[in-house]
Formats: structure tokens, sequence, C-alpha cells
């Protein structure tokens, strides 16, 4: 078998190619060919053992390892089967040993079977559970895995999903690893979880699920295999039966139509089926062996069946050829999985903080964090750099803050539009009435002017509080979001800046509402503007003031006059107003519709200018002395505490570590077979 693979764990094509081609020339053993070497000192697979063994070993010592706990499939023989079909004495006819035998379900936890032959008199047999290695012998085998079924599953009739492994080193036996599972049954017996059938099927689906996997699916001859539970369960992981194989057993029970049932495959055994005959009462391994070969020779119906298909000597050979083909082709695969995970492993564990050791530690620490938090933030608020949070758009602040500030305005003018139905000037007209004085009739009280003012800013009034809340909550989020990140491995340092981090913007936040309340009584209750701006729209409407009047009442057939700047508004219901007082209400409403744009452009100018200059403020001052003050102010040990590593952290360090072992275990494993190979080549 030419196998390259080096200590860094690559694999040549060479490696799976040939091991198929061996897997193919795999001597093919009969029947008659095992009684001529002597069934007692050769094994089932008179194979090449010295070539696969190696390889066998890898992998059993990888599941040894638990490499599985790392999401890595082992290429694994899993046997299943539904309740009393034979599955058990097959297993027996395979190691040659005996099984725990009984009513209801005898294997009560996932049971690895690793088979060696061995050249020695004496066969080593052995249990290993709960990190343990428990020897035992042939006599007491079926007591010691009833024992350990028990400490691992308890005394009742439940069933574990932690494994035992019974290790066979005996002359004879095939070289094979297999899981055999509990038996299916739907009905709980005396002492069962009324979810037996459940509890089976998840552990069943849990060994069957994976690619890597190949289903040896045990039925008995005397049922019709469609309704078998086992097959059912095989097809939804193996619709096509690429990766089962079956074995029939009892075909001495129900020969007839035997032949029929193998050949139809009605359900779909893609790796093909091995008719078998189960060992009966006292008899030895040998004489089974005999009377099972005598059978399939002489009996008129079953003899008719292929010797290619029937024997447990055969099923063996089918095994351990499926055995070393599945190896082959998964191992480069393996090697690549775990060098993966292992460098991510290691990158993540290099990732997380150092462990600190003394409080100038803890402080340069500290100050780091708050650094790089507050140029976080200076990127993604000041200077609208998103680099660190290219798919959370939520952070992309500038752009929000931009959205927002548009909203408002839009809101803003929405809420002050003109009225121009029938109440046109009736606002100026009645305040006007209310201002009238023993004074000359042509001047303009300022009274009316501010009145009209104070009502319209009265009535926006509640926009730009709402805004400076709804913007300092959204700053509140992404200052918490990003003090978290950057403190995320200190715990007892995440729950001071978080406390900091609300304080400081809930006095921000005070700190705008204050001041705009007082931006927006400034504009209720006084009026100017330098802004040239003023002069010219009240210009450009009060040159449409003569046209305006002469309409409203001079002509009575017009309904509607169109002030330009300003739109179509309704004459009709102002022609009982005197000439004078039309003339001071025109005025008064283009005073106020030239200088109402001027205010709410300072409402929305005002508001970004101070935003912008409360978050520059909030990163680069106001955060740091926040956070210092809360930590280091309080005199309650919070640098101290952050010696002390998060039990989130701590179990995240351990796991790493825990992971980084197991890989370099396994790794080392598969270069130290791969390398005993490479020097037999």
């Amino acid at each position: 078998m030419s196998i390259v693979l080096n200590r860094c764990g690559s694999v040549s094509e060479e490696m799976s190619n040939s091991s198929e081609n061996e897997v193919e020339s795999l001597p093919q053993i009969t029947e008659e060919k095992h009684q001529e070497l002597g069934v007692s000192h050769v094994p089932i697979v008179s194979s090449f053992n010295e070539r696969i063994r190696p390889l066998l070993d890898a992998v059993d010592k990888l599941r040894h390892l638990q490499v599985m706990k790392e999401g890595i499939q082992l290429p694994t023989i899993v046997v299943v089967g539904d309740q009393s079909s034979g599955k058990s004495s097959v297993l027996e006819s395979l190691a040659g040993i005996s099984l725990p035998r009984g009513q209801g379900i005898c294997t009560r936890v996932p049971l690895i079977m690793r088979l060696q032959h061995h050249t020695a008199p004496e066969p080593e047999l052995s249990l290993e559970y709960n990190g343990k290695t428990v020897p035992t012998s042939e006599a007491k085998m079926a007591d010691a895995i009833s024992l350990a079924t028990d400490e691992i599953a308890g005394t009742a009739k439940g069933i574990s999903n932690t494994p035992l492994t019974l290790v066979v080193k005996k002359n004879g036996v095939p070289d094979l690893t297999m899981v055999d599972l509990p038996g299916i049954t739907r009905v709980p017996v005396h002492g069962q979880p009324e979810n037996i059938y459940e509890q089976i099927a998840d552990i069943i689906m849990e060994y069957i699920r994976p690619d890597e996997s190949i289903i040896l699916n045990v039925l008995s001859a005397t049922v019709d295999f469609t309704t078998c539970e086992s097959i059912r369960m095989s097809q939804k992981v193996d619709k096509n039966g690429e990766r089962t194989l079956a074995a029939v057993t009892k075909a001495d029970r129900a020969p007839e139509g035997l032949l029929e049932k193998v050949t139809a495959d009605d359900v779909n055994i893609g790796l093909g089926y091995v008719c078998v005959r189960n060992r009966i009462g006292d008899e030895s391994y040998k004489e089974a062996r005999k009377e099972e070969s005598d059978l399939f020779e002489n009996h008129p119906l079953l003899s008719n069946i292929d010797k290619s298909m029937v024997g447990i000597p055969v099923l063996a050979q089918k095994l351990v050829q499926i055995q070393a083909t599945i190896i082959a082709r998964c191992l480069p695969e393996i090697v690549r999985k775990i060098n993966e995970k292992l460098n991510a492993s290691i990158s993540e564990l290099n990732r997380m903080p150092k462990t600190l050791s003394s409080v100038g530690e803890a402080l340069t620490t500290f100050m780091g964090i708050v650094g790089s938090a507050k140029e976080s933030l200076n990127k993604i608020i000041v200077r609208g750099e998103y680099d660190e949070y290219l798919e959370d758009k939520n952070m992309h602040c500038t752009a929000r803050l931009v959205e927002m500030l548009d909203q408002y305005s839009g809101e803003l003018h929405k809420c002050s539009e003109n009225d121009l139905t029938g109440n046109f000037l009736m606002d100026e007209i009645q305040v006007l009435e209310e201002a009238k004085g023993i004074e000359l009739p042509n001047f303009l009280p300022r009274t009316t002017f501010l009145a009209i003012l104070q009502k319209k800013v009265e009535k926006v009034s509640h926009i730009p509080v709402a805004f400076v809340e709804k913007v300092w909550t959204y700053i509140e989020g992404v200052v918490i979001s990003v003090l978290m990140h950057h403190s995320e491995n200190y715990h007892q340092l995440q729950l001071s800046t978080r406390r900091a981090g609300h304080s400081l913007i809930a006095r921000m936040k005070e700190h705008s509402r204050n001041w705009v309340t007082e931006i927006v009584q400034m504009e209720k209750l006084t009026d100017y503007t330098s802004n040239p701006e003023y002069m010219n729209v009240w210009n450009k409407l009060m040159a449409q003031q003569h046209d305006f009047t002469r309409d409203v009442l001079e002509n009575g057939y017009v309904a509607t006059f169109k002030i330009e700047g300003l739109g179509v508004v309704p004459i009709a219901g102002l022609r009982g107003y005197k000439q004078h007082i039309l003339l001071q209400a025109f005025d008064l409403k283009m005073r106020m519709t030239a200088y109402w744009k001027i205010v709410l452009r300072r409402l929305v100018d005002f508001m970004a200018l101070h935003l912008q200059f409360c978050v520059r403020n909030l990163v680069n001052k106001e955060m740091e002395e926040e956070i210092v003050q809360e930590l280091v102010g309080r005199h309650d040990g919070a640098i101290e505490k952050m010696l002390e590593e998060s039990p989130a952290v701590a179990a995240k360090r351990e796991k790493l570590n825990v992971s980084i072992k197991l890989l370099r275990e396994s790794n080392n494993v598969l270069a130290n077979i791969m390398d005993k190979i490479a020097s037999n080549v």
C-alpha cells in the first residue's frame, strides 16, 4: 500500500488510489479454503491484515481519543437491526465470543467491537469505558458486558449514548471495528421509558447519518424486508443503499423464497446481501461454521443462492474489504480536517487575551481597551468609516444620523405647512382684531407677529425634543455595543464600562434636552435674523399685495388667487373685511412666511451643529473620563477584578486547550501510522 503522508499532514492522491487498488486485490477466500487451512487457526479473512491493520489502528486510536467531538467523522461500520433480528448472533459469529442474551433489549449502549486477529494461543479480551480498561475472559465476557452496561446506563432497562468498547484479540477473527447499536423496538416493556423507540432512533440516526458510516443492516429471513424498521431508518440517510450491506439471518428457518428476496432487492441494498445461519444451542463456533457450510451447499433451496452471498466468512470478507476501502478514501480528508481544526483552534486561542498577573498589567490593558474603543467610535461616529462593521448597517453611524436629521427636517416642514384652505388669513385677522388700540391705523403692531410666531413654534416644539431623545438612544446603543465588544474578554470590566456608558449618555441626553428646550423657547419669544433672504422673500411676496387686494375687493366673481411662492388660496371668504385689515393681514402673513423658513432652517442647522459637537466631545473627552472615574473613583477594586477571568472566557480557554491537545495527539497518531506504513513500502 503506497501511502505518502508527511508530518504536516499533507496526503498525496496516491494514498487513496493505491489503497483502493489493494482492496480490489484482496484474495477471495472460499469456505473450502478455510476448512483446508483449519478454521481454528486461520482468521475468517486470511487477508492483508499486516497492510490494513495499521490504518484500522489509526482510526481506532482516533475514535478512542474521541476526535468526533471536534466534528470530524470517522469511517465506521454501524450494525443496526430490529429487535430479535439475530444481530447479536451475527456479531458473535464474527467475533467468536458470546454476547449478552435475554428478553428485550440486550444492547443498551453503543458497543464498539474492535476485532483483531491474534496469533497467540490465548485470546486477549478487555472492556474500555468510563476512562478505565477492564480485562476479562471468554467465559466471563457476557457478564462483564452486562456489568459495564449497568454502570453506564443504569440497572433498569433504559439505554445510554455513552459507548462501551470491547477489544477482542483472538486467533481466527477478522480485523474489523464495528459499532453495535441497540435493537429497534416500538413497544416499551416493564422498566423501559415510554419514549424508548425515539431514544433508540436518535442514537441510530446519529451513527448512520454521516457519509463516512457503512450500515450493516441485519435482517431476519422470517420477515418481509420492506416492513423492517431498520430498513426504513437506513433509507432516510442512504436512499439508494450505496453504503448499506445486509446480513440475512435465520436462513435455515425461512428458506422458501429467500433467493428471490435477496436477488429482487426491493429495499435498495447497494453493497449486497449475505445470508447466514445463526449458531444454535451449545454449538461451538467451529461446529456452527460447518453446519452453515453444509446448509448452503446441500439444502434444496438455499444451495441455489450464489456462494458469494452466503456464510459468515463471506460476510467477514465483505466487511473487511468495505472497511479498507472507506478508510483509504476518508483518511486524506480526515487528515485535512484535523489540521484545519487544529490551526483554527490555535489561532482562536492566540486571539484570546493573555492572562493578567498584576494590577499594572490590568491597568495597561484597561487603558488599551478604552483607547481602542475610542478609536472605533471616532471612526464610525465622527469620521464615517465603517470597515469594522461592514455588514452591520446599524453601525454605519454617520449615514444613520443623516437619515435621522433628514427625517427630522421633513417632520418640521410637514407639521408647519401653510393652511391654504378656507382659513387663509383668518388667524392673522383675528390677532389683528385683538391687538387693536387707540393708535394710527396703518401701523402693524409687533405683538401680532410674536403672537403668530409663538403659536407656530408651539405647534412644532415637540419634534426637536423627540428627535434628541431618538438620536441619543441610537448613539447609546452604538457606544455600549462598541464598549462591550472591546471589553468582551473581561467580565468585570464590562459591568463597569456598561454602567459608565449608560451614565454618560444619560447626562449627554439631559444636556441636549435642556439645550433644545432653550432653543425652542428662544424661537418662541424672540424674533430676529440678519439673513437677507428674509427681506428678499418678503419683498417678492408683498409685490403681489395690490393684485391680491384688488381681486378680493373688486372682482367678486374670482374665488381664488395664486400667490407666487405660496400657492393658490381662497379669497371669497375675505370680502367682508375692510381694506386696511386685509392689507395688514396680508403683510403679517407674508412676513411670517418669509421668517418661518429661517426659523425651520435654524432648528435643523443648530441641531446638526449641536449633535456634531456633542458627539465629538463624547468620544474624545467625556467617555474616557467617565469610564476612568467609574473604575478608579469607586474604589471597589474593579481594576483588580480584571485579573479574574470570567467563567465564560475561562471555559472557552479550557475548551480550546483541550481541543488543541486532542487534535495534536490525533495528528501524531496519523503521522506515526503513516510513517510505519511508508517504511514498509
